[in-house]
């Protein structure tokens, strides 16, 4: 394989686990009170750099930012 296309692909795998983690960690300190969390723009931001398809399936299993019509309709946009 190409050195050059394994790097993007590595690059793609990593940055969607990362997209995905944050989305469940995001979601368990959504039920504590007082909680810090990561921002919208954050998470948009991390999707935009190509980690919309993990921002995605973590909406979707952890049922995270499924109200908000920015998600419904951005992150499947950016996915495009």
């Amino acid at each position: 394989m190409d050195p050059i296309l394994l790097g993007i692909v590595i690059f793609f795998i990593v940055i969607n686990l990362m997209a995905f983690l944050i989305m469940l960690w995001d979601k368990s300190r959504s039920r504590k009170a007082g909680a810090e969390r990561v921002s919208e723009a954050t998470i948009f931001l991390l999707s935009a750099a190509c980690g919309s398809v993990g921002t995605y399936a973590g909406m979707l299993l952890f049922r995270h930012k499924t109200r908000k019509w920015q998600f419904i309709v951005g992150i499947p946009l950016l996915m495009i």
